[in-house]
């Protein structure tokens, strides 16, 4: 006879703060939370949710009240789940098109990157400045919160503020770190399985230019190739964070 298969319950992050000696009480969603498991999702009092606030675990509750004036949830218990990848990989992306950039931050999240770093690269589009970089940033990481509640992971992956690759180049401490270069003599499978990068460069649509991967190199950064194909700008750190997954995280 086949088993059943319980359904999934729907996850939902909330920046009220979360903790185990809530078990056993009912609380009020916030106005976001309520609106998505109501209003768009469409669940119902007796429904089964999941919450996080991005500290770690997660806690099973069930909705109680769905009413206009408050969506209340009952806190069953607390599950100290942890689906954090073993290695701590941060993606370097060159700033793309709104759109891909959006892709390439969704997809990073969900193969378990550590944190997301944009960069300004002599071929990214410009206009990142002020009030417009901050809402760029605004949105990115509200990707990233989305992300987590599809993919089930605890805890959200800093995305940094935007900077040029230049200052990036000379701020940040690299430990093992390698660039996506198309023809490199070494493949990033061969250097992942000597031990994994912690970070991952990868340039925008055009690429970087010779100044800029010469750059890169003069620093440490060891350049790699993804295979014989050449990717595109939002595929490229999709692809190097799950060969990473594949040959030495937790993907094998």
């Amino acid at each position: 006879m086949p088993t059943s298969l319980s359904k999934p319950r729907p996850r939902f992050h909330t920046s009220t703060p979360l903790a185990p000696s809530l078990v056993g009480t009912t609380i009020a969603l916030p106005e976001d939370v309520a609106h998505h498991a109501v209003r768009v999702l469409r669940l119902a009092q007796g429904d089964a949710i999941t919450l996080f606030d991005g500290n770690g675990g997660e806690y099973a509750a069930t909705l109680d009240e769905t009413g206009k004036r408050a969506t209340l949830a009952t806190v069953d218990r607390f599950e100290n789940v942890d689906r954090e990848s073993p290695l701590a990989v941060t993606l370097v992306q060159g700033v793309i098109a709104a759109d891909a950039m959006d892709y390439a931050v969704r997809k990073a999240v969900e193969l378990g990157a550590a944190a997301v770093t944009p960069v300004l690269c002599v071929r990214s589009q410009a206009g990142l400045q002020g009030q417009r970089g901050e809402k760029r940033l605004a949105h990115w990481r509200a990707i990233a919160i989305a992300a987590c509640e599809q993919c089930g992971r605890n805890r959200i992956p800093a995305i940094a503020p935007v900077q040029t690759l230049h200052a990036w180049l000379d701020g940040a401490p690299f430990g093992r770190a390698v660039i996506a270069a198309p023809g490199a003599r070494r493949s990033l499978a061969a250097y992942a399985a000597e031990g994994a990068p912690a970070i991952i460069v990868v340039g925008p649509e055009g690429g970087f230019t010779d100044a800029e991967r010469d750059g890169a190199i003069e620093k440490g950064i060891v350049p790699v190739s993804l295979g014989p194909r050449v990717l595109r700008a939002e595929t490229a750190g999709v692809a190097a964070l799950a060969m990473i997954a594949a040959v030495c995280g937790d993907a094998r």
